[in-house]
């Protein structure tokens, strides 16, 4: 069965994530370096095959000196270990959007996770390209990839929450098929 290769548009997706600061604040950071595909065997894409990688070292909070402390070993240890990966088990629609479901590796911990897809549709751009494009939304407890950092402030307070929630806004480029000579 003949499949299609969707690959990510970087100049038109972006990943970002929240986390509570002190239990009463949002901080908020993206991943500036990302690449993934969706391979289909249709034009649906329910059951697709999706790959995707974080260059951990693209980081940024609008802060460098916090960005270069989750480079570091207390969090995301960069230099060891230089991407985040997610490869799905299953992607299944719910109406007209989807779960997607997966592998998410961060340092050396996979887990499986869920996600919700939210499908934006397709278009043709400028140029003839077909595109998807998809929002994607969830969550995960940071400690349960090893990302253990605790801090306390002297009255107390939790630094740092454990929940992250992820969102990224996705566009696909469908690749051309190549016709053998």
């Amino acid at each position: 069965m003949a499949t299609t290769t969707w690959v990510i548009d970087p100049t038109h997706s972006e990943v970002q994530f929240k986390i509570k600061h002190l239990v009463i604040s949002t901080v908020t950071g993206s991943f500036k370096k990302f690449e993934g595909q969706a391979v289909t065997e249709n034009d649906s894409f329910e059951n697709a095959q999706v790959s995707f990688a974080l260059d951990v070292n693209s980081i940024d909070t609008n802060q460098e000196q916090r960005d270069e402390h989750l480079r570091n070993n207390d969090f995301f240890d960069a230099a060891t270990y230089p991407q985040i990966t997610f490869t799905s088990t299953s992607l299944t629609q719910k109406g007209g959007d989807y779960k997607l479901t997966g592998n998410l590796t961060v340092k050396d911990v996979t887990k499986p996770v869920t996600l919700d897809v939210e499908f934006g549709g397709v278009a043709n751009d400028f140029y003839g390209n077909e595109k998807a494009g998809f929002e994607i939304s969830g969550k995960i407890n940071r400690k349960e990839f090893g990302l253990t950092f605790h801090a306390v402030t002297e009255a107390g307070s939790i630094v740092l929450g454990d929940d992250v929630k992820l969102s990224a806004s996705v566009q696909l480029i469908k690749q051309k098929e190549e016709v053998a000579a």
